[in-house]
C-alpha cells in the first residue's frame, strides 16, 4: 500500500442500470452517449475507462448480485438471494432456517404482467393490503412486512423446524415479465406450492378490496396480487473495513442497497426527498455525499432513477436522469474530493438495463475512474463505445474494487 493511501478520500457513484444499447429514438446513440454529462466525461478524460462484468452467467442479472460485485464481494461465494438483503435493511433478523422473500404488489390481468409496481401504489395503500393478507394467512410461518410502495417482504419463520425451500427453489422477478405472460413463471421447485398458495390467496383477497376499488374509481391500476421472488437465507459477509481497510457509507433510497450496507458494516445516510424513482432529489443526494466525505473514507451514492426509466422503456427519461446525476452528484462530489488532496472517484452502473427489453441483463458495464495515481488513458468520454475500446477489463467484476482502492494503474 502506498504512503498516501491512509489519507485518501474515495467516492463511488452508481447510476443503476444506465448501461444500454443504441436507441433509434436517440439517433442511434446510447443514453450515455446522448446525455449531456460533462462531469462524467471529465472523470473519463482525467482517468481511465474500462468494462466490468458484475454478474456471473449462472446468477440472476439483478442489482443484488451486481451491486455485491461492484462493492468488491464475490457473488459466486456470497450471494444467497435478494430478499435477505432487504430484510437486513428493515432490521429484520433471520434465524438459521428462516427465509426471506421479496413480495411485490403487482397488476396481472389475463395472466399478463401489466405492471410490476401496481401503478406505483402508495405505501399507505400497500400497507393496508398486506395487513389484510397477514390476517388471511393467520399466525403460521408467514410474516408480511410492508416496505415502500410496491416493494415489500414476506418472511418464512421455520420455528425450529426444517424449511421447505432450498437453492433449487426458483422464482422470477416481476420486472422481467413486463407486458409478458406469467403462465410459465410462477414459483417452482422445493416449497413452491406454499409460495403459489400465498399468491393465489391474495388474488381472491384483493379482488374486491376497498383499496383497489378506490384506485380503479380514480383510473389507477389495482394491485391484483402479491408476486413472490428473490427468496433466500441470510448471507454472511465480512465487514468492508476488514477486507479493504476503508470505512464506507451508503446513500440510497432502495432497501436492497441499504441492506447490503448493513451487512458490510456501512452506515446509511438517509436523504430527504430520495425516492428511488425518477423524481428523486438529485441535488440533496449530492449535498449529503459531499458532507459525508468529512466523516468517512469512502462514500457511495446509488441512484435508481436510470434503472426505473429503463423498466418503463423511457429513453428520454433515462437521458434526463443521467444529466441530473451528472450535474447534481458527480460534479459537486468531484469538486469536493479535490479539496481533500488525494482522492479517487469511480462512476459505474451495476448491470445493463436495456430499454428494448425493459429488464436487467448480463454483460459488461462501462466504468470510469480518476484521481491520485490513476494515469489517464486515451478516453475522452464516458460511454459504452469508449469502454468497448478499452483494454481495461475486470471479469469477474468484483476485482475492480481492490484496484480502485489500492492499485496503481499504468497508462
Amino acid at each position: 500500500m502506498s504512503d498516501w493511501a491512509p489519507m485518501m478520500k474515495y467516492a463511488i457513484v452508481i447510476p443503476d442500470g444506465c448501461a444500454d444499447e443504441p436507441q433509434d429514438a436517440l439517433g442511434g446513440k446510447t443514453p450515455l452517449e446522448a446525455a449531456r454529462v460533462p462531469a462524467m466525461d471529465a472523470v473519463a478524460a482525467q482517468g481511465q475507462v474500462g468494462r466490468a462484468v458484475n454478474v456471473p452467467a449462472h446468477l440472476p442479472a439483478g442489482s443484488d448480485v451486481a451491486t455485491m460485485s461492484l462493492l468488491g464481494y464475490d457473488p459466486a461465494a456470497n450471494f444467497t438471494g435478494r430478499a435477505p438483503l432487504e430484510a437486513a435493511a428493515q432490521g429484520l433478523a433471520l434465524g438459521a432456517d428462516d427465509w426471506a422473500i421479496r413480495c411485490n404488489l403487482v397488476t396481472v390481468i389475463d395472466q399478463q404482467m401489466r405492471d410490476f409496481t401496481a401503478g406505483h401504489i402508495s405505501t399507505a395503500e400497500g400497507t393496508e393490503l398486506l395487513q389484510d393478507a397477514q390476517r388471511a394467512c393467520g399466525a403460521g410461518p408467514w410474516e408480511f412486512h410492508p416496505g415502500v410502495s410496491y416493494r415489500n417482504l414476506l418472511l418464512y419463520r421455520a420455528h425450529g423446524g426444517p424449511a421447505p425451500f432450498s437453492a433449487d427453489t426458483r422464482t422470477t422477478p416481476p420486472h422481467d415479465l413486463t407486458d409478458k405472460s406469467v403462465m410459465d413463471d410462477y414459483p417452482r421447485g422445493p416449497g413452491s406450492d406454499l409460495l403459489n398458495d400465498v399468491m393465489n390467496r391474495t388474488v381472491e383477497l384483493f379482488a374486491d378490496h376497498p383499496v383497489n376499488a378506490a384506485r380503479q374509481q380514480q383510473g389507477q391500476l389495482p394491485a391484483t396480487n402479491v408476486w413472490l421472488w428473490g427468496i433466500g437465507r441470510k448471507p454472511s459477509l465480512p465487514p468492508f473495513e476488514q477486507l479493504y481497510g476503508k470505512r464506507g457509507s451508503m446513500i440510497t433510497a432502495v432497501d436492497l442497497l441499504r441492506g447490503l450496507a448493513v451487512l458490510i458494516g456501512w452506515p446509511r445516510i438517509e436523504v430527504p426527498g430520495a425516492t428511488g424513482y425518477t423524481d428523486t432529489d438529485y441535488a440533496a443526494k449530492g449535498a449529503h455525499a459531499v458532507a459525508a466525505l468529512a466523516e468517512t473514507d469512502l462514500v457511495c451514492v446509488h441512484v435508481e432513477a436510470t434503472d426505473e426509466a429503463s423498466h418503463e422503456g423511457d429513453a428520454a427519461g433515462k437521458v434526463r436522469a443521467l444529466e441530473q446525476i451528472d450535474r447534481h452528484i458527480v460534479e459537486p462530489l468531484h469538486a469536493a474530493l479535490r479539496q481533500y488532496g488525494d482522492y479517487r472517484l469511480l462512476v459505474s452502473p451495476d448491470h445493463p438495463t436495456p430499454l428494448r427489453t425493459k429488464t436487467h441483463s448480463h454483460g459488461p458495464v462501462p466504468f470510469a475512474m480518476c484521481g491520485t495515481g490513476i494515469q489517464p488513458d486515451r478516453a475522452a468520454t464516458y460511454d459504452e463505445p469508449s469502454a468497448a475500446a478499452s483494454t481495461l477489463v475486470f471479469d469477474p467484476g468484483w476485482q475492480l474494487m481492490a484496484c480502485f482502492l489500492d492499485a496503481f494503474l499504468g497508462a
